[in-house]
């Protein structure tokens, strides 16, 4: 009897010691790095990363109790090693999973190396929101834990930050930064531009005025609206109040508002003109209430910079006359919120920072395969479920992680959650329209939808619960019969509604009127919304019972993926009836041919459908003219120069997307919309474009269409945005600077210059004064700007020659600081004025005025 309770009590202590030895571990006690090992080992365009799981918890890891998911740019796994697995599951998701002999023990690390297609080449091309999942001997989840304690460890190497073999993009070292500035010089102030955009006319007319009293601001009736922006922004500047009254004429010590029969080349809309006179008054007429609104941001513009990095300082300008009126009509910024979330308090710093440089245009792209953000009464689900991400399975009604957004949704630092409510929607419209900026909705159609599928599809799951299978179809956005094969270019394989379904067209139509009804409450007429269409992947509906049936019915479509225009014709039908403006993507305005070609579809052509042209790569350069030719009104958003999302440069510390190329504030700024043959000189690659030979025989604009490119817009997409506010407004400011210049600003002389030497010369020595006036004036401004922004600075060039460092900057009058012992440079460190001798570990850094910092970077 006691041998029995001995041998019970040993086998009792085994089991105690096994559930303890393998209860779940914490995020803090596994150790995750991850680690770029190569891009450019084999002749194909392959990369090799890892990553080092170290165990310091008591739980085994074995074959079947344990995965690792993750989000990271979509690449088709190849292998991995040490007995694992990689699979792609849906968008940038992957799983990494153990098999048969995987062991990992306590107090263990190991190195687990998978190989892709392609490369990653950046610390944002890392894994991110990387979990792990736990299971039972019965493959039932047990637990799911962030990896708290992750690290992304750094590139040094070129095979860590090339592409491959075929990569003509250099790695920007200080040695390559150095001479990327030589041809730039620091110019005094005096030979700065007065403001940016820089305006039609400027002219300094007297002498200096000082403001040593109090200003009142005075206007014209109808203009409360700007008179109080005014009052508002000045006082929270000086800290004081500014009263604010009606006046029919100006006087001295004030600022009148004023409208007048208002013509700056040609324009008379958003016309404005800016008198400051030596009685100490400043007069802004505008041909209209927005020409009176952005003559007070150029106002604002002429204050000087001490104002907004903490000094006080007498304001005094030059007694002076502007005269101004915007090159194009339509000056747009795309937001992403759908991709990762950004608060109502972020999006209204946004509006601020585009009203100030003149920006009338923000098109919100509140839904998309990642997020559906707007409340939509009728429609509870697209919300309930399509507003949050968290962990689930593909086929689940539910969104996946995507992004680094974790298996927790509303996870503390994640932005992959959250929506504006109908009252917060109606806010931001308002918001925006006092400051003149037109919000245009985008509801996708008929790709980038799988929010919006899952969450009718838990519509429909519901009501076929309840019995009622009528209700639960009204709103069906899929052919649950259809099974053809895609991948979306962000590698969804159900992101794409089905257009033979009519239950898709109600949903539209509803999800419209509620937004028409949102602008209503707001006070606000809706005139304009983008309904998408872009990316629609090869494939598409080509399994569909349903649109075989349709396709039988319109045989005039012969490929399934020309069933978009049929789908385009419907939306615009419904739109054109609610006496809606419709802009979509190009793919809106284009057509497949029997050759795979996509030419313009003459079906929309003069039927206010506008498509917004993004694809300027290589023989897409001409997509532009092409549609504009053809009769379509065409808002310019093109890749080589406009997305603000895309990389600086090629420094694996620079966060952002290359696919497009990379993309700084130069590129944004030397755009000739009218000719972007002799502006877009570089392949994505980084491989120089012999822009004669390479763009020969493409299509150019017509003298007669030229009234037909309505304007420019910036793209900001959101993938790689993963923290917040900040994150943000570095990769909007400052191209955005560079991008006004282009959508505002007359034509600058290089844009007419047919020599190519002589182009570049001129290009050179605009460039020159733009960066002078970036440095001096518009970076440090940003630091109490509405409240302070997060802003790019950058990294400045440097050389070290018989034993001296030379170093310059890449704006210059940004003041360069630097240290020889290897440690960070700070605002403390010594300044570089010239040549000096140095020794040991050099590092370089420029700041601006206002304490702001790059990078920094080695000196060899």
């Amino acid at each position: 009897m006691r041998k029995n309770l001995v041998v019970l009590f040993s086998f009792i202590l085994v089991i105690m010691f096994e559930s303890c030895s393998n209860k779940i571990p914490t995020g803090e006690e596994l150790k995750l790095s991850w680690e770029i090992i190569s891009n450019d080992y084999s002749e194909e365009a392959k990369v090799k990363a890892k990553f080092i799981i170290e165990n310091n918890s008591d739980f085994t890891f074995n074959e079947s109790n344990w995965a690792l998911f993750y989000n990271q740019a979509p690449r088709d796994p190849l292998s991995s090693n040490n007995n694992t697995k990689v699979e792609h599951i849906s968008g940038d998701w992957f799983k990494l999973s153990p098999e048969k002999g995987f062991k990992l023990n306590p107090g263990e690390t190991k190195e687990i190396e998978y190989e892709s297609e392609a490369w990653f080449i950046k610390e944002s091309d890392a894994a991110v929101g990387p979990y792990f999942v736990f299971y039972d001997k019965n493959g039932n989840e047990t637990g799911v834990v962030a990896a708290s304690n992750y690290t992304i460890l750094p590139f040094t190497l070129p095979e860590q930050i090339n592409r491959h073999k075929n990569d003509a993009e250099p790695i920007p070292t200080a040695a390559w930064q150095f001479d990327q500035n030589k041809n730039l010089e620091e110019l005094d102030a005096s030979e700065l531009l007065p403001i940016i955009p820089k305006p039609v006319s400027y002219k300094v007319t007297g002498e200096p005025v000082a403001f040593d009293e109090h200003v009142e601001i005075l206007y014209e009736k109808g203009l409360e609206n700007e008179a109080n922006y005014l009052s508002e922004f000045l006082g929270n500047t000086f800290d004081a109040e500014f009263a604010v009254s009606e006046a029919t004429e100006a006087k001295s010590n004030s600022v009148f508002l004023a409208l007048g029969n208002i013509s700056v080349n040609g324009k008379s809309k958003e016309a404005y003109q800016l008198d400051v006179k030596k009685n100490k008054s400043v007069l802004i007429q505008g041909s209209d209430a927005a020409g009176v609104f952005y003559g007070i941001q150029s106002l604002i513009a002429l204050l000087p910079v001490d104002l907004f990095v903490g000094n006080e300082v007498m304001v005094v300008l030059s007694e002076m006359q502007i005269k101004d009126a915007p090159r194009f009509e339509y000056r747009g910024m795309h937001l992403d919120v759908a991709r990762n979330f950004q608060t109502k308090e972020t999006v209204k710093k946004a509006i601020d920072i585009l009203a100030f440089y003149k920006i009338n245009n923000l098109l919100f792209y509140i839904t998309e395969d990642e997020g559906w953000r707007v409340e939509i009464e009728e429609l509870p689900e697209l919300t309930e479920i399509g507003s949050h991400r968290g962990h689930t399975t593909k086929d689940a009604i539910a969104l996946h992680p995507s992004y680094g957004s974790g298996p927790e949704a509303y996870a503390e630092g994640s932005y992959g959650s959250g929506y504006y409510t109908r009252d917060e929607f109606i806010e931001l419209i308002k918001y925006a329209k006092a400051r003149h900026i037109n919000v245009i909705p985008e509801i996708g159609f008929p790709g980038h939808s799988r929010a919006a599928i899952k969450a009718m599809e838990a519509r429909y799951e519901k009501f076929m619960a309840l019995g009622d299978e009528e209700k639960a179809n009204e709103f069906r956005l899929i052919d649950p019969e259809e099974t053809s094969k895609y991948r979306s270019a962000q590698w969804y394989s159900d992101n794409i509604v089905n257009v033979a379904r009519p239950s898709t067209y109600k949903f539209y139509e509803t999800v419209v009127d509620d937004i028409v009804e949102i602008y209503k409450e707001a006070g606000v007429k809706l005139e304009f919304l983008h309904t998408g269409g872009d990316e629609v992947p090869e494939g598409s509906w080509s399994e569909s019972p349903m649109c075989a049936a349709l396709m039988n019915e319109f045989p005039e479509y012969k490929d399934p993926k020309n069933l978009q225009a049929y789908g385009t014709r419907k939306v615009v039908e419904m739109l054109r009836s609610k006496n809606l403006k419709i802009g979509g993507w190009e793919e809106v305005a284009l057509l497949k041919d029997e050759t795979g070609r996509y030419n313009p579809n003459p079906e929309f052509a003069g039927k206010e459908v506008f498509p917004y042209v993004w694809n300027t790569l290589g023989s897409n350069t001409e997509l532009s003219y092409r549609l504009a030719n053809a009769g379509y009104p065409v808002i310019m958003c093109n890749v080589s120069n406009f997305y603000f999302d895309l990389a600086y440069n090629k420094d694996p510390r620079e966060p952002g997307l290359y696919w497009g190329g990379l993309g700084n504030v130069r590129d944004a700024w030397q755009v000739a919309p009218f000719d972007v043959f002799t502006t877009t000189g570089q392949t994505a690659m980084g491989e120089e474009i012999d822009t004669e030979k390479a763009y020969e025989g493409l299509e150019r604009i017509q003298p007669e269409a030229k009234k037909n490119i309505i304007g420019v817009q910036a793209q900001i997409w959101a993938e790689t945005i993963k923290d917040g506010e900040d994150d943000l407004m570095l990769r909007i400011l400052p191209k955005l600077m560079g991008f006004a210049t282009t959508a505002w600003s007359p034509e600058r002389e290089w844009e007419s210059i047919s020599d190519k030497n002589k182009r570049e010369v001129s290009w050179d020595k605009g460039w020159n004064i733009f960066a002078n006036t970036l440095a001096q004036k518009e970076l440090p401004r940003l630091t109490l700007f509405h409240g302070g922004y997060n802003y790019h600075v950058p990294a400045p060039g440097g050389k070290i020659v018989d034993g001296n460092l030379h170093a310059n900057s890449t704006y210059p009058g940004l003041i360069i600081r630097y240290t020889s012992d290897g440690s960070e440079p700070d605002v403390n460190s010594t300044v570089y004025t010239e040549p000096v001798p140095v020794s040991g570990k050099v590092k370089i850094k420029a700041f601006d005025v206002a304490g702001k910092g790059s990078l920094s970077m080695d000196v060899e």
